[in-house]
């Protein structure tokens, strides 16, 4: 935990030293730039106006403070009676006229600096000037009075972002928490973020996932446990028949029959666990699944396979014209396969396959299923109506679903099951 709020704090240290850096930039160099510039242009304006309105009556301004105004007429000088205030004499004036050589400007004049502007109208020449000190004095207090407000602003921001940012800690201190302990079972832990930001979707999505790993580790054991189970018994029958056999207590043909049938047993449990791991890879390998199949040919294949299983049973088809799923042919024919010796174990006269509007319908008029286990009926090894456990179904799903088909299971009212294959999203 440490080390994430050093971290953190470091980085934050260096936010506010970087920001504090910028602010002293900003106020020894670009903001005295500005300002100047803005409130020189300010001055001129004024100067201006009080030029354009300037008249020989000039010596009449005695409201006047800052700017002092010149009104000269055949060479003859008229000055604001605040000339000496500005200037210090009227003789001053009459030299600094002399260094106005463009119509507005600045003046250095004996370590002074004056703004002026000046008009020039036929005999008649205008002009209204300023000491450059008043307007250091404005500069100055301006450029003060907009550090303390930056100053204030920074610090109450500081302040603002130091608050935040504990809280921000803590609630990654809390997340890692979290997904230090996400497979934890005994962690309890389980408050969420109250605020709705990221950090609470991730948050969410950190509980979502702990939930979901517990899951995936419980079915984990409960799959071992059956995969145990379903294993040991075949394994069992084998020895205990081999043993009897040694013994002399049992037929040798007898015995021989029965190890085969559990051999097969095994061997096809293998071969699904085999072809579940197929599946994972080709999943993890982002197959492409575009070969066009045609479905019909699948059905004719697998029912030739199991015609024998049961003679009683009678298979039934209607077929479109149009018979072409998407996929790959073998992956089809395993779906088929698990599928047919499902049915034919479980139905009583009659299969019906139908494949209409792009889609595959397989129904037997055996029992129903009970409504718990269709919805357990697709996982691995889970066991079925007859007590059974196997692969074949949760075979059967994980193709489909990796081939961007769904497959929905449907009771009748008295007596049949239907499983329906159909593209996602139809």
């Amino acid at each position: 935990m440490k080390r994430i709020t050093n971290k953190l704090g470091k980085q934050l240290l260096l936010i506010f030293i970087i920001n504090f850096i910028i602010i002293v930039v900003f106020l020894g160099g670009i903001i005295p730039s500005i300002v100047k510039h803005r409130y020189e242009k300010s001055i001129f304006d004024s100067l201006k106006v009080q030029s354009e309105e300037l008249d020989s009556s000039v010596e009449e301004h005695t409201n006047l403070t800052n700017i002092a105004l010149i009104y000269i007429e055949n060479n003859t000088f008229y000055m604001s009676p605040n000339i000496y205030d500005v200037l210090g004499s009227e003789e001053e004036g009459i030299k600094l006229v002399n260094y106005m050589k463009e119509d507005y400007g600045t003046i250095k004049y004996k370590y002074h600096t004056y703004y002026y502007f000046k008009i020039i109208d036929e005999n008649v020449m205008k002009i209204s000037l300023m000491d450059g000190g008043f307007v250091k004095k404005t500069e100055e207090t301006i450029l003060k009075l907009a550090l303390y407000i930056l100053l204030f602003v920074y610090v109450g921001i500081t302040l603002i972002i130091s608050l935040w940012s504990r809280g921000l800690v803590k609630k990654i201190e809390g997340l890692k928490d979290k997904i230090d302990n996400i497979d934890n079972p005994n962690y309890k832990n389980n408050n969420v973020i109250s605020y709705d930001d990221e950090l609470r979707s991730l948050d969410l999505a950190i509980n979502d996932m702990r939930v979901s790993l517990l899951k995936q580790e419980e079915l984990r054991t409960q799959l071992y446990q059956n995969i145990s189970h379903d294993f040991k018994t075949p394994l069992t029958v084998i020895k205990s028949y081999i043993e009897a056999v040694e013994d002399g207590v049992e037929d040798k043909d007898k015995a021989l029959n029965i190890i085969l049938e559990q051999t097969n047993k095994l061997e096809t449990k293998v071969h699904s666990l085999l072809y579940l791991n197929k599946l994972d890879y080709l999943k993890d390998e982002d197959f492409n699944f575009k070969e066009r199949v045609d479905l019909n040919k699948i059905l004719d294949l697998s029912i030739e396979k199991f015609k024998h299983k049961n003679s009683s049973v009678k298979i039934n088809k209607s077929i479109d014209k149009n018979s072409v799923f998407l996929g790959t042919e073998d992956i089809w024919e395993t779906i088929i396969d698990n599928i047919l010796n499902n049915f034919y174990r479980y139905a009583s006269k009659e299969i019906k396959i139908t494949i209409k509007n792009n889609k595959l319908i397989l129904y037997n008029d055996g029992p129903c299923i009970d409504e718990d286990y269709l919805n357990i009926m697709f996982v691995p090894f889970r066991k079925g109506i007859k007590g059974e456990f196997g692969l074949g179904l949760s075979v059967v799903k994980k193709s489909l679903v990796m081939m961007g088909y769904d497959i929905e299971v449907k009771n009748h009212n008295k007596k049949g099951v239907s499983f329906i294959i159909s593209k996602k999203g139809s």
